[in-house]
Parts: C-alpha cells; sequence; structure tokens
C-alpha cells in the first residue's frame, strides 16, 4: 500500500512534541528530517491547531486540536461527572444556575446545568453554543489561549449581541488581561439583556485550560446586594476543586 511521506512526517512530529515541548532546530536532529521541512509541518500543523507555541523559549506543544480529537465526548461526560455536585454546591450556595461548558473550536459549548430553587429561573442552556466573547465562560478560556490564537478569533469579528457587548479589540484584549490576573469573569448583559454571569476556568492535569464553570441570573437579583468578588471566589474555588479531581 502507497504511503504518504508528508503524513507520516506529521505523525512523527506530533509524537516527538507530545513527550516533550520541543523547537524546529531540536525537531530537526530528533527526527533526522531537514530543517526547513520541520518548519513547514510546523507551520501546517499550527494552522490547524494541532500543534501550539509555547514562548518565550519558540518551543511546540499538542496543540488544543488534537486534544478534542484524542478525547472527544469521554472528555466531556468525565468533566460531567467530575463537576456535577461541584455544580449542585454552587446552585445551593449561591442561589443561581450553575453551569459547566467546554470550547468548541471558536464557540464555548454549554454541557451540563444544575438548577437553584428559585421561583424565577433562567433557561437551562446545556446544548447551546455560543461565541467566545460573549460569555463570562468563552471569556476565561479565551484568555488562556496562546496570542496567535487570540488574534485568528478576534480576526474572524467580534459581533455584537446587546448594547454592551465588548467588540472592540483593544478593549477586548485589556479585559483578558484583567481575567488571566483575577483569575475569573463577570458579564452582565453582553449576550441577553437582564442575564449576568461570573465564570472561572478549570485546568488539565497539563495546566491548560480546558473548560469553564459559571454561575448565571438575573442582573435585577444577582449579584443583587451580595459582593461580586466573593461570588467569583467560591466559583473559583468550585473550578479548582474540579481542577484537582475533587
Amino acid at each position: 500500500m502507497a504511503r504518504v511521506q508528508s503524513i507520516e512526517r506529521a505523525f512523527q512530529l506530533l509524537d516527538a512534541i507530545s513527550a516533550a515541548e520541543l523547537g524546529v532546530t531540536e525537531l530537526a536532529v530528533r527526527l533526522e528530517m531537514p530543517k526547513s521541512t520541520v518548519a513547514r509541518i510546523v507551520n501546517t500543523l499550527l494552522d490547524l491547531k494541532a500543534v501550539e507555541r509555547v514562548e518565550p523559549n519558540a518551543t511546540y506543544r499538542i496543540g488544543p486540536r488534537v486534544f478534542r480529537l484524542g478525547a472527544g465526548q469521554d472528555r466531556v461526560a468525565d468533566l460531567v461527572f467530575r463537576s456535577r455536585r461541584h455544580l449542585e454546591m454552587l446552585a445551593r450556595e449561591v442561589g443561581e444556575d450553575a453551569g459547566l461548558s467546554v470550547p468548541d473550536g471558536n464557540k464555548v459549548h454549554y454541557v451540563a446545568q444544575e438548577d437553584a430553587q428559585n421561583d424565577i429561573q433562567v433557561r437551562d442552556w446545556t446544548g447551546t453554543l455560543l461565541p467566545m466573547h460573549v460569555v463570562p465562560s468563552g471569556l476565561v478560556i479565551l484568555a488562556h489561549w496562546p496570542a496567535q490564537q487570540v488574534d485568528s478569533y478576534i480576526d474572524g469579528g467580534l459581533n455584537a449581541y446587546t448594547r454592551h457587548t465588548v467588540t472592540d479589540p483593544n478593549l477586548l484584549r485589556e479585559r483578558l488581561e484583567r481575567i488571566r490576573s483575577d483569575g475569573s469573569a463577570w458579564v452582565v448583559g453582553e449576550f441577553a439583556e437582564g442575564i449576568s454571569s461570573v465564570a472561572s476556568p478549570i485546568y488539565d492535569g497539563h495546566g491548560r485550560v480546558e473548560a469553564a464553570i459559571h454561575v448565571h441570573g438575573p442582573a435585577y437579583r444577582f449579584p443583587g446586594q451580595s459582593d461580586p468578588d466573593a461570588i467569583a471566589a467560591v466559583v473559583a474555588d468550585a473550578a479548582a476543586r474540579v481542577s484537582g479531581g475533587g
């Protein structure tokens, strides 16, 4: 059977960087390939999000697209299982609905929700796909993407869903920087008027953001008289527990 050399080489490269973060020169030496060939393959895999660049050492590691292909629904099912009791706790403690979401391309996918016991409830968003920049779950994921990936997302256009949606690229970049520092994000009325939400990221075993936990409710009562920072801290604690496998 005929074999395609470029595909073989791409898999050799992926095998190598799955074991260690390597630069183009190191890959060329290890795989005994011309450096120009390795650079060409790496750039293609980078465009496909199969690998991602690690600064400041200019090395490469396995990218989010390969993780999605490898883990698929099993990963999501595991996240839902590990998150469920923490979502229940959040819904009880905060008094608003709590949810779990994962990245799906350039959108965030809501995969689970636990409802609080309120007479007036926000709809169940499970199964919904939304742009990253209009909801806090998407923002905390986007905030941890490599700069090149963020640039690509912004270049695709920042659509406004309400008059409050942040669509200015510079303002969005500043916001993402604050989110990385704060560890959480609040959004009020940017996807839907009258809805507020706060989210924090969930990390995988490699220290990369793989999902987000959020709490949302009607803006007239959430956060209401409660301290937004205190609520964000409770959400961040739940996300940290899921990250730790607890």
